[in-house]
């Protein structure tokens, strides 16, 4: 056998014993999320399914600390090259990321070729997915605030209709007169919410009535909501001080008051309609529960938001191969081709082929609210804005004192305005 033979049959037999190695290698993709509970086990399912239905691409997720920590290490990670290739992130932060250098573009070819359509999208979710004319996340779906009711405790109270179901509540009055009518015939509160020092609730709430007054939070740089704002906190805070709500609770206190049976109404978002559904199955509720939009208390529908959604982070120095930028986009493309699973955690789903599916419609309890997407608002375009976002943070340490009466709504705007002036100023940060 010549040399040029022995070399053809060996290279032949290399070949051999790669080819099983070969046909089983993975592209490995790394997600980090954000998301736990009942969002984090449907998420993980998804990524199951996924790993189960192909075998050219394995999804990895780590969940990380909801909140600042989360965002916290996806920046700090993202800058030094050592983030993950794919994040959830939420649409309000997307100035803050794709603002400062954390996130990647996401180029039309590259929709096209995983065989995603902006069209598709609903188009207040798709708007808040881009930055400077570009793309850099694709939404999942859309959380608003929404009102629950427990039907004993309002039915005494005289406020169902012939079919057991909630009489249109139209009015900041007629909402508070809800609120009183179920304290005086039931001697429970009327209604429940997170209200505790560090709660983002009063903020959001505050933020809906705001935009029903069609009011700015901020505008030109500064804080624009006036006396509206003073007066929307004002009425938040009466529902307090007039006994119909309780002062204090953390976001697990208020939750198991109106899951216990505690409260006539509970001003919260979609993702608690999953403990409803399974206390309900299990029998354990208690009473039977309803959903509407969060009502109109001014002069439109408005109400807070927020989204999830898939994003690159940019990862400084180690750009993406065409590889593994085809495997996170074909995970991305399967989740949202197959994101009835996660509409069954509450969410209003941002993808409109199936959002518009009959499987979707008729999903319960989520069709009771369906139509909140047609009103929903985001807080404002600003690097610091935001899910878990310094203005939050900040609106936290004062709102919520003016409905445990420890500061008036005046001087809890005051002193919450005087230290986020100082964000306002800032230049937006590039990481």
């Amino acid at each position: 056998m010549t040399p040029f033979t022995l070399r053809l049959a060996g290279a032949v037999l290399a070949a051999l014993l790669c080819a099983p190695t070969c046909a089983l290698a993975q592209t490995e993709v790394r997600m980090w999320t954000l998301l736990s509970g009942g969002d984090g086990a449907r998420m993980a399912a998804l990524v199951e399914r996924f790993n189960a239905s192909q075998r050219e691409v394995r999804v990895v997720s780590t969940t990380l600390k909801w909140g600042e920590p989360f965002y916290t290490k996806l920046i700090t990670s993202s800058v030094v090259g050592a983030g993950p290739d794919i994040a959830t992130v939420h649409l309000s932060r997307m100035t803050n990321l794709a603002g400062g250098g954390v996130l990647r573009p996401i180029a039309p070819n590259e929709l096209r070729q995983a065989g995603l359509n902006p069209g598709d999208f609903y188009p207040r979710q798709w708007e808040k997915s881009q930055h400077a004319g570009k793309t850099y996340a694709i939404p999942l779906d859309l959380h608003p605030l929404v009102l629950y009711y427990n039907k004993n405790l309002v039915g005494n109270a005289g406020l169902l209709d012939a079919g057991g179901n909630l009489k249109p509540i139209q009015g900041i009055d007629a909402l508070t007169s809800a609120f009183r009518a179920v304290r005086q015939a039931t001697g429970r509160p009327g209604m429940t919410m997170e209200s505790n020092q560090s709660s983002y609730a009063v903020l959001r709430l505050w933020l809906s009535m705001l935009a029903q007054r069609e009011v700015p939070l901020i505008q030109n740089g500064r804080f624009a909501y006036g006396a509206a704002g003073v007066d929307s906190l004002t009425r938040i805070s009466d529902w307090f001080a007039k006994g119909y709500a309780q002062a204090g609770l953390n976001y697990q206190a208020s939750t198991s008051q109106f899951m216990g049976g505690n409260a006539g109404f509970m001003i919260n978002g979609v993702w608690e309609v999953p403990e409803m559904v399974r206390a309900t199955k299990q029998g354990t509720l208690g009473f039977e529960y309803g959903i509407v939009p969060l009502p109109r208390m001014y002069g439109n529908d408005s109400v807070w938001a927020d989204s999830h959604a898939f994003a690159i982070p940019a990862n400084e120095g180690e750009p993406m191969s065409p590889q593994k930028l085809r495997a996170v986009m074909r995970f991305i493309a399967f989740v949202t081709k197959n994101s009835l699973t996660w509409a069954e955690g509450g969410h209003v789903l941002a993808y409109r082929p199936v959002a518009e599916s009959p499987a979707a419609l008729s999903l319960m309890p989520n069709r009771l609210y369906a139509e909140v997407a047609r009103s929903v608002i985001y807080a404002p375009d600003a690097w610091y804005m935001g899910a878990a976002g310094p203005l939050e943070a900040m609106a936290s340490k004062y709102l919520p004192a003016a409905l445990s009466s420890q500061l008036t709504p005046t001087q809890a705007l005051r002193m919450f305005e005087t230290e986020a002036a100082l964000l306002l100023r800032k230049r937006a940060p590039r990481y």
